[in-house]
């Protein structure tokens, strides 16, 4: 059976991995893969993270599996960081929520719950949107569709354009929403335009499926979802996908959560029972580990301040990045306006370069990004704007 299959095509970003691993400039930059850096270029293991590590293995006592819902102290934690301490959303126990393998997890698993739906369901995402999400949904049997997005022009959001699409939806939509530092494009929107799409979700009954993959690497833990918390106190119903890869720096941990916010507690019952037999069909039991760092980070003050200062640290590097690339380009009076960057969110930005100058940057000067000319701007560092914006004038003007 097996000669029947055909090999497919490598996947493009890790095919950057490999070309930027061979490559033997010692001036080499990564701008194409997803993670947060240093100085140094390296993904540090966060500090609170390691004592959290250590304490529990100090304790751990058993390797029996944790049950369909995950490490409890982990959910009740990530609930109240997205929703809020003291929300009445929580407390009236309107979320079912369950511990999964990542944000990637977490959005299988909300996908497979809606498709159990009766109706025929169309999922809508940004233009562009995370390479992951349209796989991910549309594998589990939903139907994809697009609305506008971003503005290659000025790197900010079509606002107009997106809302205009969704009026036009209804009851047996969804609507994929990125809580806070859009992936690919660092384009978010803004507070008020929360508010008018929450209007919107009131008035023509869609579903919103947020994803939260970033939280607290934008303008701050808490206000990375103002907009979000705003949505969830005024509809009955979403879903909500979050990731601690980043935030926690838990990557190969795996760790995520799916949450389900219902009508009442009743329904929330309900909906517990589903994705708990969603998961089960799927990997069964979700992996630990990452549940109790998170857990533990998040029920100790200490180790909770000290993640929060680290986090903020992490945020900080990564705007400062930004504003010095701006500077730099300007200083060079480049004839494309990269102002843009300075204010979008996040650690992701789309140059809006052509493929061809993205394969000049690579070729010529080894500085490695995705075919579209979204960077990773964790991936620079203050030792190497001078070299990139040198390169990306010369690329543009030269």
């Amino acid at each position: 059976m097996f000669d029947r299959f055909e090999a497919l095509p490598a996947d493009a970003l890790l095919g950057l991995i490999v070309a930027y691993r061979d490559d033997p400039n010692p001036q080499k930059v990564d701008l194409g893969v997803g993670v947060y850096r240093d100085e140094e270029g390296n993904t540090p293991i966060m500090s609170a993270i390691q004592k959290a590590a250590a304490k529990h293995l100090e304790t751990e006592d058993s390797k029996t599996y944790i049950g369909p819902v995950g490490v409890a102290g982990f959910v009740d934690g990530i609930k109240s960081l997205v929703f809020g301490n003291g929300s009445p959303i929580v407390a009236d126990n309107r979320i079912a929520a369950i511990q999964t393998p990542g944000g990637c997890g977490a959005l299988r698993v909300g996908s497979e719950l809606l498709n159990r739906d009766a109706q025929d369901l169309t999922v809508w995402v940004s233009d562009p949107t995370w390479a992951n999400h349209e796989p991910l949904i549309g594998s589990a049997g939903l139907k994809i569709q697009s609305y506008p997005y971003f503005d290659k022009a000025t790197g900010g959001v079509k606002f107009e354009q997106m809302d205009e699409q969704l009026a036009k939806l209804g009851p047996n939509d969804v609507v994929l929403l990125h809580g806070c530092c859009h992936n690919p494009t660092g384009a978010d929107l803004s507070f008020e335009q929360w508010q008018q799409i929450t209007a919107r979700a009131e008035k023509q009954g869609f579903i919103p499926f947020v994803d939260i993959a970033y939280q607290g690497l934008g303008d701050g833990l808490e206000e990375d979802v103002k907009g979000f918390r705003y949505l969830a106190e005024r509809v009955p119903e979403l879903v909500l996908a979050t990731s601690c890869s980043k935030n926690f720096g838990l990557y190969r941990e795996r760790t995520g959560g799916l949450m389900v916010q219902t009508a009442n507690a009743t329904q929330a019952t309900a909906i517990q029972t589903q994705i708990q037999d969603v998961a089960r069909a799927n990997y069964s039991m979700s992996p630990a580990y990452g549940g109790y760092l998170v857990e533990a980070v998040l029920q100790d003050d200490s180790l909770r301040q000290e993640w929060m200062t680290e986090l903020d640290a992490m945020a900080t590097r990564v705007k400062s990045l930004r504003e010095g690339l701006v500077e730099k380009l300007a200083q060079r009076g480049v004839s494309k306006d990269f102002s843009f960057i300075r204010e979008q969110k996040g650690m992701f930005s789309f140059l809006g370069i052509s493929k061809e100058q993205v394969h000049e940057l690579k070729d010529k000067y080894s500085i490695y990004m995705a075919d579209s000319s979204r960077i990773n701007v964790a991936g620079l560092s203050t030792s190497c704007l001078d070299y990139v914006a040198d390169a990306l004038t010369a690329v543009i003007d030269g």
